[in-house]
């Protein structure tokens, strides 16, 4: 029997409850699917105590260089072309003149053995199933030597200590390792402050140390975090670009400069004739209040001129991310958290699936652009996002990016 006009009536006056809708229930066999990096932070958030995730997951300061790496790739939008062809599109391409499956290359990030016991092993295991190129950090939690029995292409990323024959040792063992370049980090005069881990107290398990310096442990008695005590203690802050010919007399390999955010010091990196440069800003862990780094990949660019590679890493974390760096000239990126998450989720085989995500993001992104070959992504894959100006527009030269692009801003006449 139907509900009376009275009742009707009582119904329709009652307010509206906003009460959530429960999930339903899995059927049996049935898993979570991660179908993007933010699924992968969240069960990796859920399996690691707080002080690693926020160890992994944490900026400098109130982390707002952090959050505009990110943002960043919203400034910008594609310019797809149709009716081009694209049953078959290549990822392929090459760094340093080392072939790649496709422009993604595993960054340096320390400490990896917090998030997966076996740590950098399992990294390298999935890097190698891949064909991707790792860079393996000083402080590692597993030795260089371990991670290269794997096979895994390398890199070996490297700080500068007080003890410049430690320094030297590292680089000695990282050439007889089969390492293909040093990746020297500019960017870490001292250590950024980070309040997460000054919260947390951040500090090491008693049973894990940095591996390739002797496994030394990091200070008990740190006020605040042991690894910012270690760095003021231990790293050479009086590091110059005078130093860099030191560096390239202790080996023969390739060197990449890994801090880049202005085309002054791209222009000085090409200058004292590195091989390629990183533009980084550590992950947003460094200096707060540093450029996001695509928004100053163009105008790295355009100061090196090509005379070295240019890669970059910070707030990548789709494959569509790919195609825009690459735009706007970086000849591949680094990726560290994405694939820290997957780590902490499901070990080697996480590792594995974030990689094969964004491989296949990439494939879709650059078919649905109409671009068949990595060497067919130039400047006119991108715009300007509407109503945005990256803030390196009006810089010295920086208007240059834009013309790599196609477009010049309002204002700005073609011959400036």
């Amino acid at each position: 029997m139907g509900a009376s006009e009275d009742q009707l009536t009582d119904i329709s006056a009652e307010p509206l409850k906003d009460e959530p809708i429960p999930d339903l229930p899995l059927g049996e066999g049935v898993h979570e699917r991660r179908v993007s990096i933010d699924d992968f932070e969240a069960a990796a958030r859920r399996k690691l105590p707080k002080m690693a995730y926020d160890y992994y997951a944490g900026g400098a300061g109130d982390e707002w260089t952090l959050s505009e790496n990110r943002e960043a790739f919203g400034r910008w939008v594609f310019r797809p072309r149709v009716l081009v062809g694209v049953s078959n599109v290549s990822l392929e391409t090459t760094v340093l003149g080392v072939p790649m499956p496709f422009p993604v290359i595993l960054a340096p990030t320390a400490f990896q053995r917090l998030a997966d016991r076996d740590g950098e092993l399992a990294t390298a295991r999935a890097a190698k199933a891949l064909g991707v190129l790792l860079v393996l950090s000083t402080i590692s939690t597993v030795p260089m030597e371990e991670v290269a029995a794997t096979g895994v292409d390398r890199w070996f990323q490297l700080y500068v200590m007080k003890d410049r024959s430690l320094t030297a040792h590292l680089v000695s063992r990282a050439e007889a390792g089969g390492y293909g370049a040093i990746v020297l980090t500019v960017d870490t005069p001292h250590l950024g402050r980070r309040l997460r881990d000054e919260r947390n107290s951040f500090a090491l398990p008693p049973e894990m140390g940095m591996a390739n310096l002797q496994d030394v442990p990091l200070p008990e008695d740190a006020d605040g975090s042991s690894l910012a005590k270690y760095f003021g203690s231990e790293h050479d802050e009086s590091l110059t670009w005078d130093d860099l010919a030191w560096i390239r007399s202790l080996s023969s390999l390739p060197l990449v400069l890994k801090g880049i955010v202005t085309g002054e010091d791209a222009r000085l990196a090409a200058d004292h004739d590195v091989d390629g440069i990183i533009v980084s800003n550590h992950g947003g862990r460094q200096l707060d209040g540093a450029p996001a780094t695509l928004d100053v990949l163009p105008e790295v660019a355009d100061a090196v001129g090509g005379r070295c590679e240019i890669l970059l890493d910070g707030g990548v974390r789709r494959g569509s991310d790919v195609v825009k760096a690459v735009a706007l000239g970086a000849k591949a990126v680094l990726i560290g958290r994405p694939y820290l998450w997957g780590l902490a989720a499901a070990g080697e085989a996480g590792v594995r699936a974030v990689l094969e995500m964004f491989r296949d993001e990439l494939e879709l992104a650059m078919a649905l652009c109409g671009r068949r070959s990595i060497s067919e992504i130039d400047g006119s894959a991108v715009a300007p996002a509407p109503g945005t100006v990256p803030t390196w527009a009006f810089r010295g030269g920086g208007g240059t990016g834009f013309r790599r692009a196609g477009f010049v801003p309002s204002g700005m006449r073609e011959s400036e």
